[in-house]
């Protein structure tokens, strides 16, 4: 069962709120977040992508740049750009986006929840981007930007969040990107100890986006553990910062993909080929949208196809074969295409939905991109069916929107 705890949360005063969030550190590039933050000295960029500090070019794994980190996050503090609150509390963290709010509970989680499987993933990391993200955790002690959790819906939470989000918001305002970004606080004693006995109810919770982050949260806590001849288990260190949602008000929205050859066919000789496995239908020049599973939309040579996977290209009783980027993956991609590792393989590149189809189009039309290829979206039962069963998604399935923004709230760990 789940196990969370309120905490001290370290924010921005109210009126500093929108200088200091900001996007999370793996959705930009270093120039990307050098340019949002310039002449804002107060941008959470300079605690969690610091080489913006640096000359253009320096290595974001530079020693210096974590060290800067520290420096920034004692800076932060030290002018009363983060202030620690005095009791320990939870907080509710709702989005908007396209008029549809969600409404998510910061929480701190216990890293012992991730290692045992009680905290679900349906994503393989990388060791290096781990190892990353634990050198800055334990090098400014602290979890300085949330993970983004789902748990199965619990009608009495939704009642709680209901009745606290009717009071005015802490922090409410709108980012660059056009959404909203919604905060209270739950300072009563008996409302977080009923959320903590509930969520204690909860059999799992899944990580929606941020397994490095997750990882390397986890891990740092289950090293000060050993490193602790007293531990006892239930020390700062060995919870960490989470935002967890009902999975009922979760999207998860398409990503899709862009080639840049066609593996020496001609367009037509690739369209015949497609017709073994999927029944194509040519649309025209305007865009097509996949609209139910098992349905993809093609962009070649100036022209949308509607293809429907044949019956024989998945099994509807498998988690992993009845996913549409399987499918993909193995009668186009693979077989037809030559491309075998989605990480590696620099003939492909993929586009998140935020940006429309439009982007996918103007990828191909450009010439940098021979085709592309639009999935129906994976749905929240797929991942938390894949998660249940031990079973790990293919590569670039999900893609979450609204991202959290980051420095609402920090985890200090000790």
């Amino acid at each position: 069962m789940a196990r969370i705890k309120p905490f001290k949360g370290l924010r921005p005063p109210k009126n500093l709120v929108e200088q200091v969030a900001s996007r999370p550190y793996d959705v930009l590039n270093s120039e990307e977040a050098r340019k949002e933050a310039e002449g804002n000295e107060k941008s959470l960029y300079h605690i969690i992508k610091p080489e913006i500090d640096f000359e253009a070019g320096t290595d974001e794994h530079d020693e210096r740049v974590y060290t800067k980190a520290v420096e920034n996050f004692n800076k932060f503090q030290k002018n009363g750009w983060l202030v620690q609150d005095s009791e320990e509390r939870y907080y509710i963290y709702a989005q908007t986006m396209n008029g549809h709010t969600q409404y998510g509970l910061v929480v701190c989680t216990h890293m012992e929840d991730y290692l045992n499987g009680i905290i679900k993933k349906h994503e393989l990391t990388r060791r290096d981007k781990e190892e990353d993200r634990m050198k800055h955790v334990r090098i400014n002690n602290a979890n300085i930007e949330p993970v983004f959790f789902a748990y199965p819906d619990q009608p009495e939470l939704n009642e709680i969040i209901s009745r606290i989000t009717t009071r005015k918001a802490e922090y409410d305002f709108i980012s660059p990107d056009g959404f909203g970004h919604h905060f209270w606080i739950i300072e009563d004693k008996e409302t977080i100890d009923r959320i903590t006995s509930i969520f204690e109810t909860i059999p799992a919770l899944y990580i929606a986006d941020g397994h490095h982050r997750t990882a390397a949260a986890a891990l740092v806590g289950a090293e000060k553990s050993k490193q602790n001849p007293d531990h006892r288990g239930d020390e700062e260190y060995n919870y960490f910062l989470a935002v967890c949602f009902p999975e009922s008000q979760l999207n998860i929205i398409d990503y899709n993909r862009v080639v840049k050859d066609l593996n020496g066919l001609t367009p037509d000789d690739f369209i015949k080929k497609l017709s073994s496995h999927f029944i194509v239908e040519k649309k025209g020049n305007n865009i097509y949208r996949p609209d139910r599973l098992h349905n993809f939309a093609l962009y070649i040579d100036g022209n949308w196809y509607s293809l429907t996977a044949k019956p024989d290209t998945y099994d509807d009783n498998d988690p992993i074969d009845i996913l549409d980027v399987t499918i993909s993956s193995n009668f186009i991609l693979r077989d037809i295409l030559g491309i075998k590792d989605l990480r590696s393989d620099k003939r492909i590149d993929f586009v998140g939905g935020i940006r429309g189809l439009e982007e996918l189009q103007k990828r191909v039309d450009s010439g940098e991109m021979k085709m592309a290829l639009a999935l129906y979206p994976v749905s929240m039962k797929q991942l938390m069916d894949i998660a249940d069963t031990g079973n790990i998604m293919p590569p670039k399935t999900t893609w979450f929107e609204p991202k959290l923004r980051s420095g609402l709230v920090i985890h200090k760990l000790i």
